[in-house]
């Protein structure tokens, strides 16, 4: 086994990625989104951080909860270890223990398959999360360094991705900050083998000569992450400065590995600066403003909208300045998200916990029903659906969610049986879960191919109620999908409508570039008028729509995204090192 440690320096958010967490938290479940951005669920159920969505996106692989490892989980195991008397009475400490119990759990998990193949991987990628020099990641430092010599030189090969800042006043690239983080790395035991610079600009030659005397690291070896305007254009960059080489030579792989493959990638970006015609989509959600937060529903819906032609427009309206007591108290902010709501293409309402802004979401799902607007509901947003159409169709005036009334005397929404109300980690429905298509004529069964199943991943603690599934659909709410008990609903549209469509799963998790997702790709079609010659084609993007992105020519137009990335795109950084050369790679904790 081959690994590839990528480690930050100077400033978090460079665009590695997070692999090991030097956090407490067993897992990212209970973590705030306003400091994390969003919860990204597995397969298995785990809660992770949002990094690992990056790498399942940029490789198109399946990572599992063990791929992320944190500090709470390497003491939970190390102390469980304890208790039971596995280390014989000995004097339990960070060196030996702690690291050791870090390199094992590397080692047992690079060595599971990820990619839907036999075999272990060639090479697995360990991406250490925080910034060099941080207290809370030293365990995991000297345990990566001990690992490098475990492993023996041509297995280990450390990509370290840092900053080369420019003064305004100057105008001149800093390599000061570079260097102190590199000579930090190696005052702890591990030196760079390649050096990955963010910087706004292309790295000047002179400066790439003075941070390879001063950091030891060749001229060759030293890749500048420089802005793009897009984000598919990141592989590209990596691959036309040789960063693939580098990596190859540092781990022996040079007459075996292969040139990468990036016809597919050159062609999205390029089809991505190309993108003019505009389609605009409302987020009606809690976290306004915070696109971290709803990471993998924006490059959902950025993957559709390349696939439907369209220039995403994200227009963030928070839930709550739709709902009256706004009106009162800001009538300006109530009129311009209503005006932002009213002059959108599509609505989108996604999930979330708590009872802020319930009634704005209500608000929205009722306004995109009556005006016939496309409407993709998640999760909350499929529950809060429910309620509008059993209040304002059905007139149950007091239809509610027991998680928001537990008074309510018509609970559209209720408390699922095996959860748990006294602990949060980990109790919620997770994970990857089977949903029946009830009928074949609706548009979700189309989208999705004519399959009479799906596999979507979950994250909820409240379902429609099961007792009110009769009357909702006899006033025309269709549940078309239901898991194999038939008691839990997973679907519901509305038939009449052009796109009115609730979901309780999360269908964002497992949208990749190449391949968007089907609920998705309706939202983005339905809005920009292309839904009826989708659902002909059963939900299939024409495959000859690759083949024509390879002529277009290239472009500095704008990019196909306004929302604010927050560095997101530089996180295909440590991702896009490694696709189309290598078939797999773990992220979880250390995302490995």
């Amino acid at each position: 086994m081959k690994y590839v440690l990528v480690t930050g320096g100077v400033v978090s958010g460079l665009g590695k990625g997070v692999t090991a967490n030097p956090y407490l938290n067993t897992d990212a479940g209970t973590m705030s989104p306003f400091e994390h951005g969003e919860v990204f669920v597995l397969d298995d159920g785990g809660e992770v951080d949002l990094d690992l969505g990056n790498y399942e996106r940029f490789l198109d692989i399946k990572l599992t909860r063990d791929n992320n490892i944190t500090t709470g989980k390497i003491y939970q195991s190390v102390i469980d270890k304890e208790r039971k008397g596995d280390y014989l009475g000995k004097t339990v400490q960070v060196v030996p223990h702690i690291t050791d119990a870090i390199q094992e759990w590397i080692e047992r998990v690079a060595m599971i398959p990820v990619d839907g193949k036999e075999g272990p991987a060639d090479v697995c990628v360990i991406e250490l999360g925080g910034t060099i020099g941080d207290i809370e990641s030293m365990p995991f430092i000297e345990a990566l360094g001990q690992f490098s010599y475990h492993v023996g030189p041509g297995n280990f090969c450390l990509v370290h991705v840092s900053l080369v800042p420019v003064l305004n006043v100057v105008g001149e690239q800093k390599t000061k900050p570079t260097q102190h983080s590199v000579r930090g790395l190696r005052g702890l035991g591990l030196t760079p083998n390649i050096l990955a610079c963010r910087s706004t600009k292309p790295l000047d030659e002179n400066v790439k000569e003075k941070l390879s005397q001063f950091c030891h690291v060749p001229a060759e070896n030293i890749i500048t992450l420089y802005d793009v305007s897009n984000i598919w254009h990141i592989p590209l960059l990596l691959r036309d400065q040789k960063a693939h080489n580098a990596i190859f030579k540092g781990l022996n792989l040079s007459g075996v590995a292969k040139e990468p493959v990036l016809e597919e990638w050159t062609a999205r970006a390029r089809l991505c600066d190309m993108l003019h015609d505009t389609v605009r989509i409302a987020m009606v959600g809690k976290y306004n403003g915070l696109s971290d937060a709803y990471l993998s529903v924006l490059k959902a819906l950025l993957h559709a909208s390349i696939a439907c032609r369209r220039k995403l427009i994200v227009d963030w309206v928070a839930a709550s300045d739709l709902e009256d007591a706004t009106k009162e108290e800001m009538p300006d902010v109530y009129k311009a998200a209503w005006d932002l709501l009213k002059g959108a293409d599509g609505v989108l309402v996604p999930g979330g916990f708590g009872d802020r802004g319930v009634q704005g979401k209500i608000l929205a799902a009722k306004y995109a029903r009556e005006n016939r607007i496309p409407f993709l509901g998640i999760c909350l947003g499929m529950q809060t659906a429910v309620i509008e159409f059993a209040r304002y169709v059905l007139n149950l005036q007091d239809a509610n969610s027991t998680e928001f009334d537990p008074e309510t005397t018509n609970p559209c929404v209720i408390f699922m049986p095996e959860g748990s109300k006294t602990h949060m980690g980990g109790t919620m429905r997770l994970g990857s879960r089977r949903t029946f298509f009830q009928v074949t004529d609706c548009k979700s069964a189309k989208l999705y191919g004519n399959v009479s199943f799906v596999d979507e991943r979950h994250r909820h603690r409240y379902e429609v109620n099961p007792d009110m599934v009769a009357q909702l659909e006899s006033a025309g709410l269709s549940f078309v999908g239901k898991d194999v008990t038939g008691r839990r609903m997973e679907i519901c549209e509305l038939t009449q409508h052009p796109y009115f469509v609730g979901v309780q799963f999360h269908p964002e998790f497992k949208s990749r570039p190449g391949k968007p997702s089907a609920l998705f790709l309706g939202l983005i079609a339905a809005s920009c008028g292309q839904l009826g010659a989708l659902l002909k084609n059963s939900g299939h993007v024409n495959k000859q729509q690759l083949l024509m992105m390879k002529k277009i020519p290239m472009s500095n137009g704008s990019s196909a995204v306004k929302v604010h990335q927050n560095g997101n795109s530089n996180k295909a950084a440590a991702a896009g090192l490694f696709n189309g050369v290598y078939a797999n790679g773990n992220g979880n904790g250390v995302h490995i």
